[in-house]
């Protein structure tokens, strides 16, 4: 229900009202349990619940120690890997009392249902209201279609893959196209639409001679983000007259002072200086590239329409530039959730291959290899980026963006194609689609097939390996090819898994894992990305064929001179071995196929070759 506060004009603070949009699917995916269900309070709590089973929602107090070893491996807002069962479930409700109250709803857990679910409501994507049925729309059905899950009922586990990131973004696209400041959820007088204001204003910016063509800057964001009316023209008038007499960069004081003194006319409280500079602008660009229609300049300085999107900016500004108001929350709400299948259908422009390459070496000249090592091990220890570019790319974005730039970086050779959707600089928006894998990488006439995933224990095994399985098949149909999979960490069930692919398919899909320290060091250390290297003969079936028929020409052979007899036949293709290993894998052939340990390196065996079985 709608705060009964008087309104006020306020700053724009996505920091309380949107914190976390990217968790709303799986928030949804719990209301979707219950749609067509009349809500009371005995419901709205047991959806509390719900959410508290799956880790989505996390009381912190009285937490007993069963709770806490299933949600250890993730993040609050993200499923845990095991659900809670009912009796624990019932415990964190009853230990854990919510001293909160919301109009409409009852005191305690019930008004927590409400917090949790208002922004869902708000944005279009679900409606309730006690002593009605809960509704999903298709604007909400379409978002969590973005993912796929899987629950074992017999283990209480759970498995989730983001396999449609593009319909994530068009539902917030959609939803920032139309989400205005002054609506009946949220009692502001602040009168514009965020996302139309920001776009119409870089446009006035750029067509204008004077300026410089890339957008609004970051430390001009403040002016938008407490600007009290939709009139572009003239907020666009007051940022040119402070380039004016201040330039593109000025300080901290002058941009609070217009914020607080001239625009909000001195009826504001005091904010912390580094909330206006730092904290406000940085939510508020994290939030318009949820839509894909932003784009980063000067090393992240500037805010710019990404010209790859030029469409579907053209659509937004032509159908929702012009809006009507409204007093009553449904009314609101059905206008938020109308399907606009025109605007979700629009296609993106897509940069050539060459010009992919293009823009991933441009951003070679941004970060060196000091800076991508650094990156790629603060992923691994799932840290948070202060990069003035990277801080606004999520942790499965950046890992895809930092491999892709660390393998150009150290093997400038390789052909690097990204399949991630970018910006018009070459910065991903969201991660490759589900149906392909995440990087195409070319060396000479060898394929190398790069995934990547933030996923950890057994999410990680049962969500990843399988589709890179696909996907690699699916990319040996153009050439000899191999996979490259990298993790913060590799699960032992992974590694497990991957083993018995080899095993099962006599060597033809190889997929290398590599946790991000152990695929740093190898970038250091190795001379090419597609590795020429065995750790059986029995992964090269053309070896064993050589090893056999060698064999039998000499009538024996001891393992030091199949070793150089084989080396010889074949170190070529794999370069990526030293005398060491090829003298491991003869040495383990050898010995498994005469059934013996400890064979010395000069005596001569025999053995029955394979062809002698037949």
């Amino acid at each position: 229900m709608a705060r009964q506060s008087k309104p006020e004009y306020k700053p724009l603070l996505f920091t309380t009202t949107m914190r976390n949009p990217g968790r709303l699917k799986y928030m949804l995916y719990v209301l979707n349990k219950f749609e067509g269900q009349i809500l009371d309070d005995k419901l709205a709590t047991k959806i509390c619940g719900e959410t508290i089973r799956y880790g989505l929602y996390r009381p912190m107090k009285d937490v007993p120690d069963n709770v806490k070893s299933k949600w250890k491996s993730t993040k609050p807002g993200e499923f845990s890997n095991y659900m809670l069962n009912d009796s624990e479930v019932n415990y964190m409700l009853k230990n854990n009392p919510q001293k909160h109250g919301e109009a409409g709803f009852g005191y305690g857990w019930p008004s927590r249902f409400a917090t949790i679910y208002d922004l869902s409501k708000e944005l279009g994507l679900a409606y309730y209201t006690p002593g009605e049925k809960i509704y999903i729309s298709e604007l909400g059905h379409h978002l969590l279609k973005s993912f796929d899950i899987e629950e074992d009922e017999s283990t209480s586990y759970v498995c989730v893959e983001i396999s449609h990131p593009e319909y994530e973004q068009q539902v917030f696209t959609q939803a920032l196209a139309k989400s205005q400041r002054r609506n009946p959820f949220v009692r502001v007088l602040n009168d514009n639409i965020p996302l139309i204001l920001l776009l119409q204003t870089i446009q006035k910016l750029n067509a204008d001679p004077e300026q410089n063509g890339v957008g609004i800057s970051k430390r001009e964001l403040p002016l938008l983000i407490f600007w009290k009316n939709n009139d572009a023209e003239a907020l666009y008038q007051r940022i040119a007259r402070l380039r004016r007499e201040h330039g593109h960069a000025p300080s901290d004081e002058v941009i609070c002072d217009i914020c607080l003194e001239e625009i909000m006319e001195g009826n504001f409280k005091k904010f912390k200086t580094e909330s206006i500079m730092d904290e406000y602008p940085d939510e508020f660009i994290r939030k318009m590239r949820m839509t894909g229609l932003i784009s980063l300049r000067g090393a992240g300085r500037y805010i710019d329409i990404n010209k790859n999107e030029s469409d579907k900016i053209r659509y937004i500004l032509t159908h929702y530039a012009n809006y009507s108001h409204y007093d009553n929350e449904k009314d609101y709400f059905d206008y938020m959730a109308e399907f606009d299948e025109n605007l979700i259908n629009l296609v993106s422009e897509t940069p050539s291959l060459s010009e992919s390459e293009q823009l991933l070496c441009k951003w070679l000249s941004v970060y060196q290899w000091a800076t991508i090592k650094k990156e790629l091990k603060n992923l691994a220890t799932r840290k948070t980026s202060n990069d003035n570019v990277l801080k606004y790319l999520a942790a499965p974005v950046r890992l895809e963006f930092l491999t892709a730039l660390a393998i150009k970086c150290k093997m400038p050779n390789v052909r690097v194609v990204p399949n991630y959707k970018c910006d018009d600089e070459g910065l991903p928006t969201s991660t490759a689609q589900g149906k392909m894998g995440d990087i195409e990488c070319y060396e000479q006439q060898n394929g190398i097939l790069v995934e990547v995933t933030m996923a950890m224990g057994r999410s990680q095994t049962n969500m990843e390996i399988w589709p890179i399985v696909r996907h690699l098949s699916e990319f040996q149909k153009k050439q000899q090819s191999q996979c490259i999979f990298i993790a913060p960490q590799i699960y032992i069930d992974s590694k497990n898994q991957i083993q018995y692919i080899s095993f099962n398919s006599k060597g033809e899909k190889k997929i290398r894992p590599y946790d991000i320290v152990e695929w740093v060091t190898y970038l250091e250390t190795s001379p090419s990305l597609y590795e020429r290297k065995i750790t059986s003969l029995f992964d090269a079936p053309k070896m064993v064929a050589y090893a056999d028929k060698y064999m039998k020409l000499m009538s024996g052979v001891n393992i030091l001179a199949l070793t150089l007899a084989l080396q010889k036949q074949f170190g070529e293709d794999y370069g990526s071995m030293g005398a060491r290993e090829w003298y491991v894998v003869t040495r383990e052939y050898v010995e498994r196929q005469t059934m013996r340990n400890n064979i010395p390196d000069d005596e001569p065996v025999s053995w029955l070759a394979a062809e002698d079985l037949t």
